[in-house]
């Protein structure tokens, strides 16, 4: 005999949110609603997810949906990124990186804290408040590698954490495992959300669970974020009458907007763009709202200040926010923040965040070098942001700063054997201090497993698509097997030696002959480039934007892309007073460095200046060297080093105006993302020019 089974109004509501879910969805593309017994033994509902574009479709973000995106991403899978620059990097991010800190992170507790709530363990919590989100992106790391391919090893790896996991959530959705025994009652106070990460960590778990969703259709984690949304966050905060809500660090905003992007459930966007104007019931100091970038109305800011993490991650969500509802007050204040960001506030490197104390954006122009901080974090989140401005408008201006922050400011972060990270990227560098800037292990190890996924998740960067063909936005030896917008099959290789060459070959092969244009992307930097089709050159050809190629396309076309690699000098806005009479070296998209261990014995950095002429670039000799640093390129170039007088250890001596004496030297410059990767040693990227 079927027994009628009591539901509360808790679970009335939720079945209710599904449904309706559900109903947002063309019939085709809605997948049934299934009542299982989720981790915690209540009754849960299997929200219905988009299957257009399915799991296996969808890039790093789903956009297929989103009216303000003018780009579309293409998911992790179709590009196959062979041997080559990111290739090589790529294998040691999943053979060593990986590896190494699923073992970090259960040696150091991370998974004991989820296994003590149910008895598997008796060991203390361990960690910081946001101890919990290192699992989530160590998991958003293996998803995304998993897109590349089963690795069935990791795979076992990741399901047995997520098991872990799942198994402590709560039956109302809440899951955090700081926030337990005697700090319960702390849950979710104001105070709380301010500093206690509890939306940061369900925002990567959210991240994380859809990656992983996205590489093997298993829904178990993202199932469980979708209980908290749900079950615990969305029926209990936001506006009057339920309780406030503020971000404290900002990172739940683009979650809830991905997971809505794939639920198609408005009251999770709904709930991102309320955080995102602030809810005025939590009253807190304006250097508090500063540091957070976040209480107050996002579209009141007018420029980055405070944490650099939170400030770019504010602008993704924000940026995902714009791309669902066009909302133009949000696009004005994207604008006017990365104009103040490009212009004031990023290293060469494409490192932000200037400032140790907040690890915080400083003033316009405040842009120290041995001081510098530049998160590995912030320079993720830099890359991230501009990933989503690029979608929203296909300007190259933003491929740009994603060229510059990857290449420098991010591939600086983890050391060439992976199993060593940089928690900042300073410019300048002196171990005598006895400072370690590379290591195994942080506390807070947000940039580790950051760095992880932002290597796993690369191949979904390449190329975007659009109404009227399809973009290519980076370039390494890499094979495309996708389609354009209107179903037709598209095949796209790349042969290039890129960073250390500039000719790019290309093959774009059509499944039949067809009508739509490539957007070649002609990097900003170039000083020129050339491009031909079939041996045929092209006009039109611009740095810093796309090239359209629209033609009839058949299989076995061929686009040269030849771009000039010569070192280039740059000098700072005389603003930024730590590079007053020092310049910076580039080649590519590459900014170099010094090491003091590749100069002459007794040369010391601090003395050393370049000696440039009217030509600086010709100047320089390049030698490839493949067996240092795992194969680079080295640039060479007279400069001369001070014969330092006794004065020299004086803190304030006269002024006598007499011309120092030097002797000429040879300097070797390194590119920046492989400094301390040997013995302890000075580095410096802004070197003082010989005075005439």
């Amino acid at each position: 005999m079927n027994q009628k089974r009591e539901m509360s109004r808790r679970q009335f509501v939720t079945s209710a949110a599904a449904v309706a879910a559900i109903s947002s969805f063309p019939a085709r593309d809605a997948i049934a609603v299934i009542a299982r017994e989720g981790a915690a033994g209540a009754t849960q509902t299997e929200v219905a997810l988009t299957d257009k574009p399915g799991w296996r479709d969808q890039g790093v973000e789903n956009l297929a949906k989103s009216p303000h995106a003018k780009l579309r991403n293409i998911p992790v899978r179709a590009v196959t990124i062979d041997s080559g620059f990111w290739g090589a990097r790529r294998e040691i991010n999943v053979n060593a990186s990986i590896p190494t800190m699923h073992d970090l992170l259960e040696a150091n507790g991370r998974m004991t804290n989820f296994l003590r709530l149910v008895g598997k363990s008796d060991a203390a919590q361990r960690g910081p408040v946001y101890s919990d989100s290192d699992v989530y992106k160590w998991t958003e790391a293996v998803g995304f590698v998993l897109q590349s391919g089963d690795r069935p090893k990791l795979r076992a790896s990741a399901e047995k954490m997520i098991n872990e996991v799942v198994a402590v959530q709560e039956p109302n959705g809440y899951l955090n495992t700081y926030y337990v025994d005697d700090r319960k009652s702390q849950r979710m106070l104001p105070q709380t959300q301010t500093t206690g990460h509890e939306l940061y960590n369900i925002g990567h778990m959210l991240q994380g669970a859809i990656a992983y969703y996205r590489a093997t259709g298993d829904r178990k984690l993202l199932d469980a974020g979708i209980r908290f949304v749900d079950g615990f966050l969305i029926p209990n905060y936001g506006p009057a009458p339920k309780k406030p809500i503020v971000s404290g660090h900002p990172e739940i905003e683009m979650a809830l907007i991905e997971l809505y992007r794939i639920t198609g459930d408005k009251r999770q966007l709904e709930l991102a763009g309320y955080i995102l104007r602030g809810d005025k019931r939590i009253d807190l100091p304006e250097r508090r709202t500063i540091y957070m970038f976040s209480g107050t109305p996002f579209t009141e800011r007018t420029k980055l200040e405070g944490h650099a993490v939170r400030a770019v991650y504010a602008c993704c969500g924000a940026t995902d926010y714009y791309m669902e509802t066009g909302d133009d007050s949000y696009w004005a204040t994207l604008n006017k923040l990365w104009t103040d960001m490009t212009t004031t506030k990023m290293y060469v490197t494409g490192g932000v965040g200037s400032r140790a104390d907040g690890e915080a954006f400083g003033d316009a122009y405040e842009l120290p070098n041995f001081r510098a901080y530049g998160e590995s974090c912030a320079a993720i989140g830099n890359m991230m942001w501009n990933w989503r401005m690029l979608a929203a408008t296909g300007d190259a201006k933003f491929a740009d700063v994603i060229e510059r922050a990857l290449y420098n400011g991010i591939n600086s972060g983890m050391s060439l054997d992976g199993v060593m990270y940089c928690y900042r990227n300073p410019l300048a560098f002196d171990p005598s201090g006895g400072d370690k800037i590379r290591n195994p292990w942080y506390d807070t190890t947000c940039c580790p497993p950051n760095l992880e996924r932002t290597f796993g998740s690369l191949p979904g960067y390449f190329y975007s698509t659009s109404d009227d063909g399809i973009y290519v936005h980076l370039y390494d030896n890499s094979e495309l097997d996708w389609h354009l917008e209107n179903g037709t099959g598209l095949k796209v290789a790349q042969k290039t030696n890129y960073p250390w060459d500039g000719s790019v070959e290309m093959t774009v092969t059509p499944s039949q002959p067809t009508d739509f244009a490539v957007y070649l992307r002609i990097p900003g930097w170039v000083d020129s480039a050339q491009v031909t089709v079939n041996g045929t050159a092209l006009s039109g050809v611009k740095p810093g934007a796309y090239l359209p190629i629209r033609r009839r396309w058949s299989a076995g076309d061929r686009v040269h892309l030849q771009v000039e690699m010569v070192p280039q000098v740059l000098e700072a806005n005389p603003r930024v007073a730590d590079d007053t009479g020092r310049v910076a070296v580039q080649r590519g998209p590459l900014v170099y460095c010094l090491e003091e261990v590749d100069q002459s014995n007794g040369v010391t950095l601090s003395d050393v200046a370049l000696e440039l002429g009217k030509r600086p670039g010709s100047e320089f000799q390049t030698e490839m060297k493949s067996d240092l640093l795992g194969g680079v390129l080295l640039l060479h170039h007279t400069g001369a080093s001070y014969e330092r007088s006794a004065s020299a250890n004086v803190l304030y001596p006269r002024y006598t105006g007499a011309n120092e004496r030097t002797k000429r030297v040879p300097l070797t410059f390194i590119p920046y993302y492989a400094w301390a990767n040997r013995q302890a040693t000075a580095m410096q990227v802004w070197t003082q020019v010989v005075k005439s």
